[in-house]
């Protein structure tokens, strides 16, 4: 089973920065394609960014692109979600997720099997 931690959510003014970090444990993380994924109240899930097992590839959504950056280091199996000139609409919960898959970035949510519990961004004006 494998279990994913967010960490790094928190309060920051409109323009600024956070990093956000997942750390799996229980896996052989360098098989894993992750993604971030947010949701705002009242909102649907939303992609925010994905990235390949190697780190060679990477797939941002639309409101993100720009902003903000997805890496990873699979000698500390953490994923990473960089986020700059942040904005009041960036506000939601965000969520990082894996899926045991080589060589793709995998956008849909329905196909990531294991998701963490979420960190919680607001981002005041």
């Amino acid at each position: 089973q494998v279990q994913l931690v967010e960490s790094g959510g928190g309060l920051v003014q409109a323009g600024g920065s956070l990093r956000l970090s997942c750390t799996a444990s229980r896996t052989i993380f360098t098989v894993h394609a992750m993604g971030w994924y947010r949701q705002a109240p009242g909102k649907q899930r939303e992609l925010v960014a994905t990235i390949t097992t190697n780190g060679g590839s990477t797939n941002y959504g639309d409101s993100v692109k720009g902003r903000f950056t997805i890496s990873r280091d699979n000698a500390k199996n953490t994923v990473y979600l960089q986020m700059n000139n942040l904005k009041p609409e960036d506000t939601a919960v965000y969520y990082c997720a894996a899926v045991r898959l080589l060589g793709s970035c995998v956008v849909r949510a329905s196909v990531y099997s294991y998701w963490g519990q979420g960190t919680q961004v607001t981002v005041s004006s």
